[in-house]
C-alpha cells in the first residue's frame, strides 16, 4: 500500500506545471502568451484538472467527450467576450465552476454524458470570455488556440491522473484516491473563493 501511495504522489508531482514568465496578453497577443495564461491561474488549473478527474471516473467515451465540451463552449464564451458581449458575475461563477467540478469528481457522479457535457460547457462559457475578456486589443486567434491547447493538456493532465490512479492502486482503492483528489480540487477552489 505504501508503494502504491508514493507512486500516485510521484504522478501528481509530475503534473505541475513548471514556472515560466508570464506575458501579458494585452501586450503578447500570441500563440505563446495563450499557451501560458491558463497556467498561472490556479482557478483555471484546477478547474481543468477537475474536469478530467470526472471525466475519468464516468469512463467511456465520457473521457474524451466532456473535455470537449468543455474547450468548445470555452471558445464560444471567448468569441463573445472578443465581440464585446457582456456577462455578469464571470469570476464567481469560475470560481464556484472549481468547486463544483471537483464535487462532481469527488462524489464520482454518474450522470449521462450529455449532462456532464452541459454541466462543464456552462462553467466552459464563463471561463472563456474571463480570456476574452482580458486579451485587450492583442491577436485574438493566436492567443485564443493557444489557451485552447493549454486546457486541452491540463483536461489530458486530470484524465491521466485518473486513469493512472486508477492503475497503480487498481479497483475500487483507485477510484477512491481519484475522488479524493477531486475533493482536494474543491477545497483548493473553497480557498480561492474565500481567500481570493
Amino acid at each position: 500500500m505504501l508503494k502504491r501511495l508514493a507512486a500516485a504522489i510521484s504522478l501528481l508531482s509530475l503534473s505541475a506545471a513548471p514556472a515560466f514568465a508570464h506575458l501579458n496578453p494585452e501586450e503578447h497577443g500570441s500563440l505563446l502568451a495563450g499557451v501560458s495564461h491558463p497556467l498561472f491561474g490556479a482557478d483555471h488549473i484546477l478547474a481543468m484538472v477537475a474536469v478530467g478527474l470526472w471525466a475519468a471516473l464516468l469512463g467511456g467515451r465520457a473521457l474524451w467527450l466532456v473535455p470537449s465540451a468543455f474547450v468548445g463552449t470555452m471558445a464560444l464564451g471567448f468569441a463573445a467576450a472578443i465581440a464585446g458581449t457582456l456577462l455578469p458575475f464571470v469570476e464567481p461563477v469560475i470560481l464556484a465552476s472549481v468547486v463544483v467540478i471537483g464535487l462532481l469528481a469527488a462524489a464520482a457522479l454518474q450522470i449521462p454524458v450529455w449532462a456532464g457535457m452541459v454541466m462543464v460547457g456552462f462553467f466552459a462559457f464563463f471561463h472563456g470570455h474571463a480570456h476574452g475578456g482580458e486579451l485587450g486589443s492583442a491577436g485574438a486567434l493566436s492567443f485564443g488556440i493557444g489557451f485552447a491547447l493549454s486546457t486541452v493538456l491540463l483536461h489530458a493532465t486530470g484524465v491521466g491522473l485518473g486513469l493512472g490512479i486508477g492503475r497503480v492502486f487498481g479497483g475500487g482503492t483507485g477510484r477512491l484516491v481519484t475522488r479524493i483528489a477531486g475533493g482536494a480540487t474543491a477545497l483548493g477552489g473553497l480557498w480561492l473563493a474565500l481567500g481570493a
